[in-house]
């Protein structure tokens, strides 16, 4: 096939034959990428009955970085093959018809657009948008529909332990056999009675004692894999009441597989479903209907979200973009400068009708800030292929976007010009952001504290605390534990949101706070002693935490380990030694609690 990559040979091939074969590679790629990409997926069932939790981060990683490597290919490989012509335009459009054409019968089709998308940006450093080389909308009328029965089965006719024992063990949704469970009898029967008692009163719980026609589950046909959890997600229906649902497994001994949680309702799946937390890997025939579905149960998710927690995180951007872009359309009201503290690296405006906010990086950085540009996107990365342990906000990337301009308010345009000249640029009657982060705005810490009741500035005091704690036990130390630098999300958890000084724990040195040991010491307006970069004195964090009076005490009681340095060198420790740390996607008394377990 030397005829069809060689770039001297490319001036002899007519443009209807060279977009023809170009379409062609990057269908072959996108294909290579999908067969890679399931193969990765398919695994984290053999880890998880392998209990190979190293392993399992590992595939988590690769398949993380599959897409960039895939494409990277791509790129190399259509610069070979059209030469000169590989920024003639003309071309480029005739290459998206074609490759539209070879789509066309992919159960992933939108998947395909997107990454079709992320070529042609690749070789046009493009200013917006242009819907003759790109998808800014589909191409297909009709959406990529496969049978429904390879999304989820339904299971009726019985009563709910055994309907949960016979979800939990059939092959055709991914369930585990009989001889790999620890209990499943005594799982299933304490999960019954926790899912039975949230239904609306006037259900009845002899339901479960008897075979009762009204009973049907309803389970995804495919295990929702991530960290050391296996996760079964569907929906229970009695008497017309549906109740979304998420059983929650683990496999920690050889002792066999436990169903060690139930997550019912919107709420816990919401967070289970989190853009703080790492990807799923989920086996999806057809990525369109698996979202779908998973939207009946969590009606407040944006599509966007949803591909992002399956793992096609490019194609997310995509339906963020296509939903913003409507957004416009459909609103008036002006970006302005978000809520909060200034930042001192970052400027940071939203759309108050839009739940986001944008951050762009200052030209300069105010004192005593002395990091760098490529200093700050490092650790945006680092977010993105870390375990983000569901207190670590992900963070879109965006280039050269484009947005009228008489969508800012004056105010902020101003700061965007003196702040951030060589990010953005006024064109005509548009402004061009050349890099940009995006993530969902959430109340920040300091002005939730400052509006909030006792109980309810108590209970985010101690999820500030339990933030940190999680963070710790993923190895990311904040570099600054102000409250301003965490938000609460609508679900009234606690996460964190300010990367500049973000950093692995291990690297850091937990140190007591010196004595003074003489008056000069003790009055000395700067520290008398040495400290290094990387010196942590956490003695020191409650002299900055700004928590209301009334949460102080319950903070302090759960978290005053916090300021011991031995509880930081304590997690290290555990790091180092190679164990690895998980947090739970979900609270103690969602867990499936056994009499045994009590009295240990």
């Amino acid at each position: 096939m030397s005829s069809t990559t060689a770039p001297l040979e490319s001036a002899a091939v007519t443009d209807s034959r060279l977009a023809a074969l170009c379409a062609q590679k990057a269908q072959q790629a996108f294909e290579k990428f999908q067969i890679r990409f399931h193969a990765i997926t398919r695994r984290a069932r053999e880890r998880f009955l392998a209990r190979d939790l190293s392993g399992s981060y590992s595939d988590a990683s690769e398949r993380l970085h599959l897409y960039s490597n895939v494409l990277n290919d791509l790129v190399r490989q259509i610069g070979d093959l059209m030469g000169f012509r590989v920024s003639d335009r003309t071309v480029w459009a005739a290459i998206k018809a074609v490759y539209s054409s070879l789509i066309a019968q992919s159960s992933a089709c939108e998947i395909a657009e997107s990454f079709f998308n992320s070529l042609t940006r690749r070789i046009f450093a493009t200013d917006g948008v242009d819907q003759a080389i790109e998808f800014v909308d589909t191409d297909f009328d009709a959406p990529p529909i496969t049978s429904p029965v390879e999304v989820c089965r339904i299971h009726s006719g019985a009563k709910l332990s055994d309907l949960l024992y016979s979800a939990l063990t059939a092959p055709e949704v991914g369930g585990f056999p009989q001889e790999c469970w620890a209990d499943l009898p005594g799982d299933t029967e304490l999960a019954a009675e926790r899912i039975m008692a949230a239904f609306p009163r006037g259900i009845s719980r002899r339901n479960n004692s008897a075979t009762a026609t009204t009973f049907s589950l309803e389970m995804i046909a495919a295990v929702f894999y991530r960290g050391r959890g296996a996760y079964f997600v569907g929906r229970a229906i009695v008497d017309g009441a549906t109740l979304p649902l998420a059983l929650c497994l683990r496999h920690e001994s050889a002792d066999g597989i436990t169903l060690d949680a139930v997550l019912l309702g919107e709420a816990d799946l919401s967070i289970l479903f989190s853009y703080t937390r790492a990807y799923f890997r989920v086996e999806a025939v057809c990525p369109y209907e698996l979202v779908r579905y998973l939207r009946q149960l969590m009606p407040r998710k944006r599509l966007a979200d949803l591909y992002n927690a399956i793992g096609y995180n490019r194609h997310a951007k995509t339906e963020f973009y296509r939903d913003f872009v409507a957004h416009l359309r459909a609103s008036q009201d002006c970006f302005t400068t978000a809520e909060g503290a200034r930042g001192m690296v970052m400027l940071v405006f939203t759309l108050p009708s839009y739940d986001v906010v944008f951050k762009l990086i200052k030209d300069r950085f105010d004192y005593p800030k002395d990091s760098s540009r490529p200093d700050v996107m490092r650790r945006y990365r680092l977010v993105f292929e870390h375990d983000r342990a569901g207190r670590l906000v992900e963070a879109h990337e965006f280039e050269h976007l484009r947005i009228a301009r008489n969508r800012f308010d004056s105010a902020l345009l101003d700061d965007l010009r003196r702040k951030a000249a060589g990010t953005i640029r006024i064109e005509d009657n548009d402004v061009i952001i050349a890099h940009v982060y995006v993530e969902r705005r959430i109340r920040p810490l300091n002005l939730f504290f400052a509006e909030a009741g006792p109980e309810k500035a108590t209970a985010a005091a101690c999820d500030y605390g339990q933030a940190i704690k999680d963070l710790a036990s993923s190895n990311i130390f904040p570099g600054d534990v102000l409250t301003k630098n965490f938000g609460v999300t609508r679900r009234s958890r606690v996460v964190f949101y300010d990367y500049d000084e973000l950093c692995f724990l291990t690297d850091c040195n937990f140190r007591n706070l010196p004595q003074a040991t003489t008056h000069e010491q003790e009055m000395a307006a700067e520290p008398w002693f040495s400290v290094r970069e990387n010196d942590i004195f956490p003695e020191e964090f409650p002299t900055f935490l700004s928590i209301p009076e009334p949460a102080r005490p319950a903070f302090f009681e759960q978290h005053g380990d916090l300021f011991q340095p031995e509880f930081w060198r304590g997690v290290q420790r555990k790091l180092l030694s190679g164990e690895i740390l998980e947090v739970f996607p979900y609270g103690p008394e969602r867990r499936l609690y056994r009499p045994r377990e009590e009295t240990c």
